[in-house]
């Protein structure tokens, strides 16, 4: 069978060659970026993953040659043979890689034509996310999309091997299994051969990496795909991977302490950079009463200050109120940021409303006096002590929120977040880690009148909280722990629950009856009862991990074949309507809604 690359076989990447390298012969293979005619001297700048690469068919050197170079046009796929010299003097090109050389043509075989591609392959293109994604293989030519892959694939390694040496085994895990849906809807696949039934695919490999650990497999990791049928936004898709690992005999510090070693070998072997071991450790309460949220991005102050106790008598009404309904009042101190217009606080009030804030009080702190509509409210003791407490200066502008706790903080908490950024307030230089600690173990659901896991249903109290299981659980504290780097969560886990009585504890708190809890999850609790030794462990997003390490803002950036926001693909159109045939296969009917 004939070959297309005859007697060519690649020699060299097009953008590792340099100076040192002039007078070698090398076999180039790539496509064509861009091509120039500059009398009768042909230059293309030729381009594989590594980078760029000037080739140049010159008559003089190579009349055939240069002929044959006539039909070159962008994205055409070549093979060449070539010379490598050093460019003349004012042809250097200091923002190449390789700027210093060129390589003269000796040989050219034209493997492949290409149509005019429908957008530049170059960073910077201004073209919707629409036509990218529909022409993802294209789209993935483009440098910075092409490094990112390659910083995928450079972290995925530095984990691997990092784990490897830590006497961790790299374990699989089922796609097809159970449907024990506890937090997202299921993505669920019928099957065949048990006519009605379906398999689901895991959401992540809670329950199995729990049974690893009762196997006697003491270390445990995977790099593995999950799958979650919920709403999406840019850090999200229906199919994401994480890092897996579980440990068995440990406690909280073993497995944070192998959580910062890690990220430290990937931040040095990936970014070139250091990160200072041990992270820094909030508290959950902590976390909220300063910053609002449970991630809370530490690169800059603006903290939250709970003034409550000041103003729950104040003739300003609506704090007044709201705090004695039980609610509370807090108030963000954006440090020098009374040149805020009116305007933009208005665009402030809109912005916290998403988060359901009713309303949001400003005050801009002037030099003799406060500039606000609610500044008359306030006695002069009041002023007094919120100004100390909220360490109120000239030119300060505080913004209140007074609702709910749970609305405050989120409001307050994204808002800080918000302003920082409009104030540039960010080094976008620095990575910096926190470990939030001590969750609660339940929420209330006042939808469904039930309590809910904050984390997972398999997340182990607190032994000093125990008694609060029954009488009051929501002042039971987890033992869970999640990673934060730069405002965003990277990683979380917990301590799980080794005993079957403390496990059917936390299912009837959650409502369960021992029939459902049983049908879900019995397989579990049996394992429970067969000698489960004390486990723990983590997962990390690893699509969010490598956005951040790449410093882009969607994980759509750092996946090769993403989904859109309505969990489709645009290039291959999927998903897509099964055939009559395939449905009567799987004894399924569709009913249009």
């Amino acid at each position: 069978m004939a070959d297309i690359l005859g007697n060519m076989r690649k020699t060299h990447n097009c953008g590792e060659l340099g100076i040192e390298d002039v007078g070698k012969e090398v076999i180039l293979m790539g496509w064509v970026q861009r091509r120039r005619d500059h009398g009768g001297v042909i230059f293309v700048d030729f381009r594989d993953r590594e980078g760029l690469t000037q080739i140049v068919f010159n008559p003089e050197e190579n009349q055939a040659v240069h002929e044959k170079a006539h039909v070159i046009r962008s994205e055409f796929v070549l093979g060449v043979r070539g010379i490598i010299r050093k460019r003349p003097e004012g042809m250097i090109n200091p923002k190449m890689k390789t700027g210093m050389i060129e390589v003269m043509v000796t040989e050219l075989k034209i493997l492949n034509t290409a149509q005019t591609p429908p957008f530049q392959i170059e960073d910077g293109i201004e073209v919707s996310e629409t036509i990218r994604l529909q022409n993802r293989h294209i789209d993935l030519r483009r440098p910075k999309l092409s490094e990112n892959i390659i910083t995928r694939h450079k972290t995925s390694l530095t984990v691997r091997n990092y784990l490897n040496k830590h006497g961790f085994l790299d374990i699989e895990t089922p796609f097809l299994t159970k449907s024990t849906p506890e937090g997202a809807r299921d993505y669920l696949v019928p099957s065949r051969v048990n006519e009605g039934c379906f398999f689901a695919l895991p959401q992540s490999p809670q329950l199995f990496k729990q049974l690893l650990m009762i196997g006697g497999f003491d270390r445990y990791y995977q790099i593995v795909r999950c799958f979650r049928d919920e709403d999406l936004r840019a850090d999200r898709q229906p199919e994401f991977t994480q890092i897996d690992l579980e440990m068995s005999f440990v406690g909280e510090e073993d497995i944070m302490a192998i959580a910062e070693g890690m990220m430290e070998i990937v931040f040095k072997e990936v970014l070139g950079k250091d990160v200072k071991i041990p992270f820094n450790r909030l508290t959950y309460d902590v976390a909220m009463d300063k910053y609002g949220l449970d991630k809370p991005d530490l690169r800059f102050g603006l903290e939250l200050t709970d003034i409550s106790d000041i103003v729950k008598n104040t003739g300003f009404k609506v704090f007044a109120d709201v705090v004695k309904k039980g609610g509370m009042v807090k108030a963000l101190n954006a440090k020098g940021c009374a040149d805020f217009s009116r305007k933009e606080i208005d665009d402030f009030t809109t912005f916290v409303a998403i988060y359901k804030a009713k309303g949001l009080a400003w005050i801009k702190v002037k030099e003799n006096e406060w500039q606000s509509p609610i500044a008359k409210f306030f006695s002069d003791d009041e002023k007094e002590m919120m100004a100390k407490k909220i360490n109120m200066e000239k030119d300060d502008l505080v913004l209140f929120v007074a609702d709910r706790p749970q609305i405050v903080n989120e409001a307050l908490g994204n808002l800080r977040n918000l302003i920082a950024e409009k104030k540039n307030l960010i080094d976008r230089n620095e990575f910096n880690f926190v470990w939030v600690t001590h969750f609660p173990l339940f929420e209330y659901d006042e939808a469904e009148q039930r309590y809910t896991s904050v984390h997972h249903p398999f997340t182990a109290p607190m032994e000093d909280d125990y008694q609060n299981l029954s009488d009051n659980p929501l002042a039971v504290k987890s033992r869970a722990y999640d990673l934060v780097l730069n405002g965003s969560e990277i990683g979380g886990g917990s301590i799980r629950i080794h005993d079957r009585e403390i496990q059917e504890k936390i299912f009837s708190v959650l409502k369960m009856d021992k029939a459902e809890y049983e049908n879900k999850f019995g397989f579990l609790l049996s394992a429970l009862e067969s000698g489960a030794p004390p486990h723990g462990g983590m997962a990390f997003g690893f699509d969010r991990l490598v956005m951040l390490l790449c410093g882009q803002p969607s994980i759509r950036d750092v996946i090769a074949f993403p989904k859109t926001q309505r969990a489709g693909c645009l290039l291959t159109d999927a998903p897509s309507k099964a055939t009559p045939e395939q449905l009567n296969e799987l004894s399924l009917r569709v009913v249009t809604q």
